[in-house]
């Protein structure tokens, strides 16, 4: 199935909502050694983080998991929902999950890497690092440049194999899919346009990147992400599970419902096709937001690589009209603040998954929401979603120590 930076609109179904006391919510937020104003600071903050996830659950979303790191540092969670449908249990905390397209920004921080290293330029060919695999019905890689491909304005077509029914997701759950596989399938379609003249999202494009990865340092992708993201961070809770399609513990489950009035099934554990780069990656709320703050802090790229990053273009209509405000840049997107300026991050879903991070200009204050078992029925649904899961990055994102909401 597609790894998308959203859902589909028949990835979606019921509200599960779960409500706990107000008791639980302040008696987690004031520590020892914390003055009164900013345990006042940080009990505002956890409790308009709560609020906005209760929000997304009445909305028809199984379970959130929602994780801000303030300009100080202090590290605030708020959960809502249930993890599972069955046993009802609460939602951790700090549980894994698949972060689909959010695996892109950590994809091209490492070609980014490679070209402040000198290894290849933004502006190298496809065809100059992987000869002959983009090719056939017009598609042609030496006019397609590694930039156009970090920035979806290449034209590669996506073509992915997607589940039906609940009988052909439990087929084919365990699938396997090889990223030659993968770009051999777009190559059947013509590109969507002529590279460098429009924007139309591609997963495609990354996994070709995830190849040009392998050829220039000689280690699959994943290998590189480890090894020059992961461990430098210590991102312990991320990590490339390959072909186990089951969930380090603790974790929510996720569900699907594949046609209107048919049974929810549960999809947590499969393998999935988006596995090469376009996606892939498991991690958790803590991890992300340590990765969104290092690479925005400038901790993971060269000046003039982290400038490029930010260099911005429009995006489609249609994605627009889902992400109001939203500009690409190379693998990063920002998006307006309701108080002034932008932020910087990515979304990522698939099958029943919605992930959504944002982090200040600066790198100094974060946000990382879950989503799990997102079921809504209709496009509408999907909107409201994404409109109540912007309003949570958004409150988390303008608000300042003093309790004021940020102006600039």
């Amino acid at each position: 199935m597609t790894s998308s930076p959203i859902l589909p609109p028949r990835r979606h179904g019921r509200s599960i909502r779960r409500n706990l006391a107000l008791a639980a919510i302040v008696a987690g937020t004031v520590s020892t050694g914390v003055s009164g104003a900013m345990a006042a600071r940080q009990h505002d903050d956890r409790i308009q983080l709560r609020h906005d996830a209760d929000a997304i659950t009445a909305l028809g979303v199984a379970g959130v998991q929602a994780r801000l790191v303030t300009s100080a540092g202090r590290d605030l969670t708020a959960t809502s929902g249930v993890a599972d449908l069955t046993a009802r249990r609460p939602v951790p905390r700090d549980g894994t999950f698949r972060i689909a397209s959010v695996t892109k920004t950590f994809v091209a921080t490492v070609i980014l890497q490679l070209a402040g290293d000198r290894r290849l330029s933004l502006d190298d060919s496809v065809e100059r690092w992987l000869p002959g695999v983009v090719s056939g019905n017009g598609n042609d890689g030496r006019m397609i440049t590694i930039r156009q491909l970090l920035q979806h304005t290449s034209g590669i077509h996506d073509d992915y194999p997607d589940y039906t029914s609940a009988e052909d997701f439990y087929q084919h759950r365990y699938d396997t899919h090889t990223p030659e596989q993968t770009v051999a399938r777009a190559m059947r379609h013509h590109p969507d346009f002529q590279p460098g003249t429009d924007w139309s999202y591609s997963n495609t494009g990354y996994v070709l990147l995830g190849m040009i990865i392998e050829r220039v340092t000689g280690h699959p992708w994943h290998e590189e992400v480890r090894d020059r993201i992961v461990r430098p961070l210590g991102l312990d809770h991320t990590f490339w599970p390959g072909t186990s399609p089951t969930l380090a513990q603790p974790h929510a489950e996720t569900y699907q419902r594949f046609k209107a009035g048919e049974p929810l099934v549960d999809v947590t554990e499969q393998v999935g096709s988006g596995t090469n780069g376009e996606a892939g990656l498991v991690s958790t709320t803590a991890d992300l937001n340590r990765f969104f703050r290092a690479l925005l802090g400038g901790r993971l790229l060269p000046p003039a690589q982290l400038a490029q990053m930010k260099q911005t273009i429009p995006v489609s209509k249609e994605f627009e009209q889902l992400l109001p405000g939203a500009r690409d840049g190379l693998g990063l997107f920002s998006r307006p603040l309701s108080c002034g300026g932008v932020y910087w991050g990515h979304e990522g879903g698939d099958s029943g998954w919605i992930t959504a991070t944002g982090v200040t200009a600066d790198g100094r204050r974060s946000v990382t929401v879950s989503l799990s078992g997102v079921l809504a029925d209709s496009a509408d649904d999907v909107l409201h979603v994404e409109q109540a899961e912007t309003k949570l990055v958004d409150d988390a994102l303008c608000a300042t120590p003093n309790g004021d909401r940020q102006q600039r």
